[in-house]
């Protein structure tokens, strides 16, 4: 190797003679993941014998249905899936979710504005990737995901957060995306369902948003992983099929992870525009090209079946979202709203903040979840990673026994 190489030794100094950082400042600044960090706490917790039970992880507790799994064992033993594919999704793949959008959103959009991605978090990356210059403002309804504005941020965008708290059902009024909204605006972000707060609006409510933003001549980037999860009949549905004219400049999410319980299957989708799908397609092509082929037949079978399995979720999401509110309001100093849809509950606890429990004064939600998983061996993500302090974010996809005995601990703790 020529001694000109510079890859051994130290980096090489900068122009004022301090060290260079290692890691760039892009990549550097972001932020692990709040929830995969509570859960992977849980989890080792749990390895060393403590009998911690988590509330972290948005992750079903039931298995892929077995029909599913049955294709995926049939395309592991199909050496076509052995090789490369195309890298935005096997066309087979693509013309299912684009009649599933029709069947289950009341959209029409062709196999070609579809792109399949590592999950929905890929999906979502691209997506702002693809519409994002340095310097535009997405606005993000608050709380939020913890992945939205790192992947904003990522793009080179900068997200503008708009706060909705439990006093309006964690909804953003166009009044406020009219206040949040400037020059360099270019997207709004809209998930309903909502992740953290289960928040959906109603079908008036998503009209109203979407109308400001053809008005105003706004992107929008929905992502609807949680489409199939609405309780108590909420009528809504989605902000494409109910502003048809946003079509132009709407990019959907989704994927199987949450309606098949597949999280681990890694398999999502992009659908828009078809200058916006290239655009993405092409960067996919270059970082990771096609998603796993086994996963994709899994998709396959999955999207091109009926929504059974969902049905049967739903039915003990629904049962698990009343109990975990009921017993979360039973607690003096905690404020949970019913939340309508997806599988969270996002209760307040600035009733129990600025006091001391089991000898210590817990002045952030941050501090409390770190007192609820010491003291009581139950693992929640605080509000500071949805970008609102003051509250915590319970999954209540779990099953009714270890749900009913981790929120009774939370009670006896602050009894």
């Amino acid at each position: 190797m020529s001694a000109a190489t510079p890859t051994d030794g130290p980096s090489a100094p900068s122009p004022a003679g301090a060290a260079a950082p290692r890691v760039s400042a892009r990549v550097g600044g972001i932020a692990e993941s709040a929830t995969l960090k509570v859960d992977a706490k849980a989890k080792a917790l749990k390895a060393e014998g403590r009998p911690v039970i988590g509330f972290g992880a948005g992750e079903p507790d039931f298995p892929t249905p077995d029909y599913v799994v049955e294709a995926a064992v049939e395309a592991c033993r199909d050496p076509k899936n052995h090789r490369y594919t195309p890298a935005g999704g096997l066309p087979e793949l693509k013309k299912a979710i684009a009649e599933k959008t029709r069947r289950d959103s009341g959209v029409e959009v062709d196999p070609a504005q579809v792109l399949v991605t590592n999950g929905g978090k890929q999906a979502i990356y691209e997506a702002f990737a693809a519409l994002l210059d340095p310097g535009d403002e997405v606005v993000v309804p608050a709380p939020y995901w913890t992945t939205y504005p790192e992947a904003i941020r990522l793009a080179g965008g900068v997200p503008v957060e708009v706060l909705a708290d439990e006093t309006q059902d964690y909804k953003v009024t166009v009044e406020q995306l009219e206040a949040a909204r400037t020059e360099r605006t270019k997207v709004l972000l809209f998930v309903s369902p909502s992740n953290p707060t289960g928040a959906v609006y109603t079908a008036d409510e998503v009209r109203a948003v979407g109308a400001w933003a053809l008005e105003h001549g706004l992107w929008v980037l929905t992502d609807e992983i949680y489409e199939h999860l609405v309780y108590d009949g909420v009528e809504t549905g989605s902000i494409l099929a109910l502003c048809p004219d946003l079509a132009d400049r709407c990019v959907v999410v989704n994927g199987v992870a949450k309606t098949y319980a597949m999280t681990g299957w890694r398999v999502g989708w992009l659908i828009g525009p078809a200058d916006v799908v290239k655009a993405a397609g092409n960067l996919q092509s270059h970082a990771t090209s096609n998603v796993a082929n086994v996963s994709q037949r899994a998709a396959l079978a999955a999207v091109a079946g009926d929504l059974t399995a969902v049905d049967e979720m739903k039915v003990a999401f629904d049962r698990r979202r009343r109990t975990i509110t009921a017993m979360l309001n039973e607690v003096d100093g905690i404020v949970c709203p019913e939340p309508k849809g997806a599988f969270y509950a996002y209760p307040s606890v600035k009733g129990l903040l600025g006091r001391e429990h089991h000898g210590r004064r817990v002045e952030t939600s941050a501090e409390l979840a770190e007192l609820i998983l010491e003291e009581a061996e139950v693992a929640v993500v605080p509000g500071e990673a949805f970008g609102s302090p003051g509250y915590l974010r319970l999954s209540y996809a779990l099953g009714d026994d270890d749900l009913v005995e981790g929120v009774s601990r939370i009670q006896r703790l602050f009894a």
